[in-house]
């Protein structure tokens, strides 16, 4: 017997051989074996824990920062929904978000509350539990700054609560998460008293500017590359000469060299030999490795 054909069960869906590319902002990708949509963290907790350990898991935010190789996900893909997706701002200038719940909504949330700090998070394209597995940032912010605590289900289907300093950020990486898996499902961040119309009227700025400097209406990924010490990828990309140059469907943007766009047909293999190929190119050109920021998932075709 196949293991898709002996799962715990569930409240939540379990979908068999779903495409993954609907679910991205690439808009690209094969299927996983298996896609569970949880119903809340106690049905997310009791499927991990009887899932055949030998089964890989892997969980999708809100696929801003993902590629999906053509291939498909082996073993199951687990993406968090409407259980997930509770904002509650608290005393002490606080606020807990689910992490199904887009940074961006984090945000504007954190302002009707009168809560600062968390103005940054309106310009990040990702989801608050993607926010806290690559300590997610912009504009001289990052996620580091304003979490408390996390919380998180283990592979096993164990609860956990992790304390910013229990997650080991660094730059775009949290050493906890990379090094144990787990899926996060909620997080409380700590912020500042202020008006509510001087946040929104900070965050009306943050947009403007992604809007002038980002290809925010394309099928992009975000940042595509992590930024070298002392570098902006940006630029390496650039000075290639890459920006605009078509590699099969894919392109870095004209508008933003650090951000691939899939301008229309391109497939996953597209998008990834472009940026392994701009990898390379900076290598000889310029002896700098450019490590990915997009996290790419799955089998090739």
């Amino acid at each position: 017997m196949s293991w898709r054909e002996g799962l715990p069960a569930v409240r939540g869906k379990l979908l068999r051989d779903e495409p993954l590319g609907p679910f991205t902002w690439f808009r690209v990708g094969g299927p996983a074996d298996v896609l569970f949509l949880p119903e809340d963290e106690a049905d997310l907790a009791g499927f991990l824990k009887g899932l055949d350990r030998a089964v890989p898991v892997t969980p999708l935010g809100v696929g801003s920062n993902t590629l999906v190789r053509d291939g498909g996900v082996e073993g199951v893909v687990v993406r968090l929904g409407r259980g997930f997706a509770k904002v509650e701002a608290r005393d002490g200038a606080r606020i807990f978000a689910g992490a199904a719940v887009p940074d961006a909504i984090l945000a504007r949330e954190a302002a009707k509350a009168g809560i600062a700090g968390l103005e940054f998070y309106r310009g990040v394209p990702g989801s608050v539990g993607g926010a806290c597995v690559m300590n997610a940032g912009c504009y001289g912010a990052e996620t580091k700054d304003v979490l408390v605590e996390a919380t998180a289900v283990t592979r096993a289907g164990e609860r956990l609560t992790l304390s910013n300093a229990d997650m080991g950020f660094s730059y775009r990486k949290s050493a906890r998460a990379a090094a144990e898996p787990m899926i996060f499902t909620g997080a409380l961040f700590q912020g500042t008293p202020d008006a509510r119309a001087a946040v929104e009227g900070r965050m009306a700025e943050i947009t403007a500017r992604r809007e002038q400097t980002q290809p925010i209406r394309e099928k992009t990924g975000g940042s595509t590359f992590k930024n070298p010490p002392g570098q902006a990828s940006w630029k390496l990309v650039d000075e290639a000469g890459w920006r605009g140059k078509l590699f099969g469907g894919a392109m870095f943007s004209p508008l933003h060299a650090n951000f691939m766009i899939n301008t229309g047909e391109a497939t996953a293999a597209d998008l990834e030999g472009l940026g392994e190929a701009v990898r390379a190119d900076v290598k000889a050109k310029f002896g700098v490795e450019l490590d990915w920021e997009i996290k790419r998932i799955g089998r090739p075709a």
